[in-house]
């Protein structure tokens, strides 16, 4: 059976009207091509659908039963061309972007915003995984881009372009005393407990053997453990974070990363994932960076401190170190927090 389009059309025109020539003037046909359109589509479903006496029109007993049918495959068919229609005006589209751990969505928010404006329907889907499963995401289908910091090797069907460079840094509670230098040197590291961004091991670089005892694979759970003390964090410098971390420059910016775009090679773009790349490859990104920094530094150490963070942090550290104080003198006591006027108990084991 091949049903065409044209004469579902005319033939649900004609059972609303029940009159062949109001039914041609409404589908802008002559009478005699809507009437040949009904008789080959009622040789396509073998019988009748239309009984005719005198002036009289009506549908037969095999046109009432599938009229519900034919409107349904009818109003889906339009769908469809609506939406294609859509699609090349570039009025309707989904951008999927992946993102690596150690990359905010703060990095492309503007950037976005400014695609919506020239897309005005464009809707977004922001996966995240580590850099090999964002590239196996990409061959797959499952994401149309994606923003790695981490070196990885890529296979020839994808295409990179290399965005920025920026360090990494130390995270750590304000109230920590490493958190008033202005840089930490190397040597200080060697006393710190880290916490883990899992699939990202960048502490191992310039560190030799961390101390590393928790981990997660959410940004947002690291700078909670970090807040309250269990451990510091190395972030690229672009990261947002709570207001009760500080972020300090490294001795000689022992690690540092390039930001690239990747997407599949050879592989036709959506409108929107060509406005997409083209904006990112055009884009400052210092100003951007720029921008990250100075929304995610309050203006002194003690500025913007969320007091039930601190309140919270309280009551666990003051049980954890009268535990474990004794056995490891490198954990900061209530009693050294007195004597150094720190103004809340948040601390990062160091030497």
């Amino acid at each position: 059976m091949h049903l065409q389009f044209h004469q579902v059309r005319y033939f649900l025109a004609l059972a609303r009207t029940l009159n062949f020539t109001q039914a041609a003037k409404q589908c802008n046909v002559t009478q005699p091509a809507l009437t040949k359109a009904i008789h080959k589509l009622e040789e396509e479903l073998g019988g009748a659908l239309i009984h005719r006496e005198r002036r009289f029109t009506q549908l037969t007993e095999l046109g009432k039963m599938i009229l519900p049918t034919l409107e349904q495959v009818f109003a889906a068919a339009e769908a469809v061309r609506l939406q294609a229609r859509s699609y090349q005006k570039k009025t309707i589209a989904r951008l999927k972007i992946g993102l690596s751990p150690s990359i905010s969505a703060a990095l492309i928010t503007e950037l976005l915003r400014e695609l919506t404006t020239t897309i005005p329907d464009l809707r977004f889907d922001l996966r995240e995984a580590d850099a090999n499963g964002l590239v196996t995401m990409l061959l797959d289908g499952e994401i149309n881009a994606a923003l790695v910091g981490d070196a990885v090797e890529l296979p020839e069907r994808i295409d990179r372009w290399p965005l920025f460079e920026e360090r990494y840094m130390l995270v750590l509670p304000r109230e920590h005393v490493m958190a008033r230098k202005s840089v930490i040197p190397l040597h200080d590291l060697h006393g710190l407990i880290f916490l883990e961004r899992v699939g990202c091991d960048v502490a191992s670089r310039f560190v030799q053997g961390p101390k590393i005892v928790h981990s997660s694979d959410q940004e947002k759970h690291l700078q909670q453990m970090a807040s309250a003390g269990f451990g510091a964090i190395l972030a690229p410098e672009h990261a947002p974070r709570l207001p009760s971390l500080a972020a300090i420059p490294i001795e000689g910016d022992p690690v540092r990363c390039e930001v690239q775009l990747l997407a599949v090679a050879g592989r036709r773009y959506s409108p929107a994932l060509d406005a997409f790349i083209k904006i990112a490859r055009a884009r400052d990104w210092t100003g951007v960076l720029d921008t990250i920094r100075n929304a995610s530094a309050p203006a002194s150490n003690n500025d913007n401190i969320r007091k039930p963070d601190a309140q919270a942090a309280s009551s666990l550290f003051e049980s954890r170190l009268r535990a474990d104080r004794s056995r490891d003198p490198r954990i900061i006591g209530s009693e050294d927090r007195e004597a150094r006027k720190v103004p809340q108990p948040h601390s990062v084991e160091r030497r």
